[in-house]
């Protein structure tokens, strides 16, 4: 399915609202697809969003959790972080899953990229597959308290499936894994 390559929106003026280290905020005054003038708020995020999921050979993973200020609740989810635009994001990746963890992979493989919320927002994710695993010594942030738990990928795929897990990294990952995991049916 072809689809138009040119932006039917115009953008007519912009003002700079916010800026810090990882984000800035921009109004935009527009020229609606329809030709009516209206403003449009855009979110940039300066870093990356990088998600692990790493698996064993006996099909388990890793869940990290922690409070999110933004959601002002307890979140069990993948290893994941933020890593510079300007840096490759397996690198990234590969400091997120020590940081967190404690472990170390021998074999990645890009999973998939998203952008997480592009009615506001440019953050795009990348995810990544890590096997053979390797226990060292986590090294979390500051800001972080981090609980870590290992459990079997079928426990991990239900809890998303119960709803009990809603980052929308960990949602992707998990419910892709699954498909690349699971025997063709029949």
């Amino acid at each position: 399915m072809q689809h138009p390559e040119e932006n039917p929106w115009k953008v007519t003026g912009k003002k700079d609202i916010y800026d810090n280290p990882w984000i800035s905020l921009t109004e935009y005054q527009v020229l609606n697809p329809s030709g009516n003038p209206g403003i449009y708020g855009k979110v940039h995020f300066k870093n990356v969003a990088i998600g692990v999921v790493p698996l064993d050979d006996e099909m388990n993973t890793y869940l990290v959790g922690q409070y999110r200020f933004a959601t002002d609740s307890y979140s069990w989810e993948l290893p994941e972080g933020g890593g510079p635009l300007s840096i490759d994001p397996l690198e990234g990746a590969k400091r997120e899953l020590l940081e967190e963890t404690g472990l170390k992979a021998d074999h990645w493989e890009e999973l998939l990229r998203m952008h997480l919320s592009n009615s506001v927002s440019d953050e795009l994710s990348v995810v990544y597959l890590a096997r053979g695993l390797h226990q060292h010594e986590a090294e979390p942030e500051e800001t972080e308290q981090l609980i870590v738990r290992k459990l079997p990928f079928s426990e991990v795929y239900d809890m998303v499936c119960r709803g009990e897990i809603m980052d929308s990294i960990t949602v992707a990952a998990v419910l892709k894994v699954k498909l690349l995991v699971s025997p063709p049916a029949p």
